[in-house]
């Protein structure tokens, strides 16, 4: 049985979509359902549609990709909720996009405005992507202090962008930036040893200096909407603390579109509060493998399907 006072809720952001994602969910339990129904409603487009049949070039758009992500892990997290109301994690954390669902998890907003701001930072950041088109590439087998001096090197040499996007466990970074500069830290990475230095399927450079377009937009709709001390500690992405004021979450939500997402430290910050178990809840398990790696010691569990929803639930009896 699950210590819920040792477990920390995780939650995934862009690069875990997949066709089909929340379906067996909204198939089986009308409060998942719900949610999707809910979420078209307030789209005014069917993206239960778009989740669940494709086409793949659709869902991976920005613009849908993350208000996707944000219903599926909400689903997923009510249907948790409504049959396991002991579930009470201690800590929670999103990658990214998921940061929003951990905060709506959190409640520290609600599911409608959660999802408008969802809405609104894919919408700004796919514009802000048109607009100064970049690239991303993850590399692996480099420390973040060597990723990160290769990154100024090019930067200083090329006269363009590029930076450290994601610092998301020992020995995987992502870095984001213009396509020359992002394609010449490639070359420069694997000249340093890296096992492996590979250009993302996006073409938006997220957390990066190239989103500034989409700052000015998107603040407007965080400062329009009302934020509610979170119910448990949600450790923000930017400075690996945790966010507990309206003022702490709408300074996390804006700068997080150009500053890097430290999950290394965020999650190293959970364990050193004392959490034994994290809990993925979302499509894929982008973020339980980036566990095996950061703390392999740790209990982990991924709850992106109903099998393993019910596999869970009967370990809590």
């Amino acid at each position: 049985m699950t210590n819920w006072n040792a477990c920390a809720a995780l939650f995934p952001g862009q690069g875990s979509q997949i066709i089909g994602m929340g379906a067996d969910f909204a198939r089986r339990y009308t409060i998942a359902r719900d949610a999707f129904e809910q979420a078209n409603d307030i789209l005014g487009y069917d993206l239960a549609r778009i989740c669940w049949e494709g086409p793949s070039a659709e869902l991976d758009k920005t613009a849908i990709t993350q208000p996707a992500l944000f219903v599926c892990s909400l689903a997923i997290w009510a249907v948790l909720k409504d049959l396991y109301p002991a579930a009470e994690p201690a800590w929670m954390a999103g990658h990214s996009l998921g940061e929003l669902s951990a905060l709506a998890a959190a409640e520290a907003f609600s599911f409608e405005d959660g999802l408008r701001l969802v809405d609104a930072r894919g919408r700004f950041m796919q514009a802000a992507g048109e607009k100064s088109p970049g690239a991303m590439a993850a590399i692996l087998a480099l420390d973040i202090a060597r990723v990160e001096a290769l990154c100024a090197e090019v930067s200083s040499e090329t006269g363009q962008i590029v930076v450290l996007a994601n610092d998301n466990c020992p020995g995987q970074a992502v870095v984001s930036g213009d396509i020359a500069a992002v394609d010449a830290l490639i070359e420069r990475a694997a000249a340093a040893g890296a096992r492996r230095a590979v250009k993302l399927a996006v073409s938006v450079a997220a957390h990066s200096p190239l989103m500034r377009a989409a700052l000015d937009g998107f603040l407007q709709v965080v400062q329009r909407t009302a934020f509610s001390p979170p119910t448990a500690p949600v450790i923000g992405n930017v400075a690996a603390r945790p966010l507990q004021t309206a003022a702490e979450i709408t300074t996390e939500l804006h700068q997080q579109l150009t500053q890097p997402v430290r999950w290394t430290d965020s999650i190293q910050a959970i364990i050193a509060a004392g959490a034994e178990t994290f809990v993925e809840i979302g499509a894929g398990n982008v973020l339980t493998g980036l566990m095996r790696r950061i703390d392999r010691s740790k209990q982990r569990i991924s709850l992106n399907n109903v099998e393993a929803l019910d596999a869970f639930l009967e370990s809590q009896l």
